[in-house]
């Protein structure tokens, strides 16, 4: 008698189901990043409770909102949610555990998403000076103007009053010195 052959049954093709995110805050105890979120085509709105493990105060945020917004269990969920607000919400999370009050780590965030006018730069190591760079792009994209823009002009005429004083500088005054 011939072998017989059996024939596996094929997987149904999956339907890609999108979320999408209507809120996501975290919960100190225990430690949890919740994620509001809809499912498309559905009306009900749902709660997302990704537990947060392996997380202490000398923990990296940057790595760990990577790790979560990449992870196969939550990649979907977490797909309109932008890494920027993770890693606040692992920054939060960090301060807690080192002891500081809420206020106090929103301040800590807060200041360390802005720049100091003041700071000289040139003393920054690689790695701050490249954070500092990232904190500049993203504000000059936010404020950039577009074509797209309703308040965009092409060609902005600007007239300078010319009945003030000018101000000259040390440098541009001329010194019978020979460079």
């Amino acid at each position: 008698m011939p072998p017989m052959k059996l024939s596996t049954p094929q997987p149904a093709a999956r339907t890609t189901m999108t979320y999408i995110a209507k809120k996501c805050g975290i919960r100190f105890q225990p430690p949890s990043i919740i994620l509001i979120y809809k499912e498309d085509n559905k009306d009900k709105t749902r709660q997302r409770i990704m537990p947060v493990r392996n997380f202490s105060r000398f923990s990296d945020c940057i790595l760990a909102a990577e790790q979560l917004k990449n992870s196969p269990q939550h990649k979907a969920y977490l797909e309109g949610v932008s890494l920027h607000q993770l890693q606040k919400l692992y920054s939060l999370l960090k301060g807690h555990l080192g002891g500081e009050s809420l206020a106090e780590s929103l301040e800590k965030f807060r200041q360390e998403e802005t720049i100091d006018p003041e700071e000289d730069m040139n003393k920054l190591d690689d790695k701050e000076l490249a954070r500092r760079k990232s904190i500049m792009d993203k504000l000059f994209e936010k404020n950039r103007k577009k074509k797209d823009d309703p308040d965009f002009i092409y060609d902005i005429e600007v007239e300078f009053p010319q009945d003030e004083q000018l101000k000259s500088c040390g440098w541009d005054t001329e010194s019978g010195e020979e460079i």
